[in-house]
């Protein structure tokens, strides 16, 4: 299933599901198309020679990407990493995530891409991409958590 850090729209029901079950998740566009990659910034993305002028499937907005892109950017200088790593590693450190497809048209976009299995990412900036890249809860699911009973979810746990 496509998922990556602009794309976490599984995570609403596909991802509790296939906890529940114990179903491990193969992700496919891990780097929305090339634009977690880091090539890709706010003066060319309107290029007519880049790939994503012409060919942009995956929907996000694209100027909170580039917020996205700036703390992972920031992530990657520190770690002396690229940001296609950076986003590689945080769906690596994801549990449900058992096995992802990387897609490369040269051989040192591949090799960065391996070279991610080793990029270790500090619990705190795990969570701030969590945080920064949260799906916003969608009805009922914003509604029925709004409205537990306190009581009732404790006395169920």
């Amino acid at each position: 299933m496509y998922y990556s850090l602009v794309g976490r729209d599984i995570e609403h029901d596909t991802i509790p599901f296939m906890k529940n079950n114990n179903v491990g998740l193969t992700v496919w566009s891990p780097l929305a198309g090339g634009f977690l990659s880091g090539k890709y910034t706010r003066n060319n993305l309107n290029d007519p020679n880049n790939r994503l002028s012409g060919f942009d499937f995956l929907p996000h907005d694209k100027e909170w990407g580039f917020t996205i892109l700036d703390k992972i950017r920031e992530f990657a200088q520190d770690h002396g990493a690229t940001p296609a790593q950076v986003s590689l590693a945080w769906l690596l450190a994801q549990t449900h995530v058992n096995s992802v497809l990387v897609g490369s048209s040269k051989a040192s976009q591949l090799e960065d891409n391996l070279t991610a299995v080793e990029l270790n990412l500090t619990s705190e900036e795990i969570e701030v991409l969590e945080k920064l890249t949260r799906p916003v809860p969608l009805y009922p699911n914003w509604f029925t958590t709004m409205t537990l009973d306190s009581q009732v979810v404790e006395a169920l746990e």
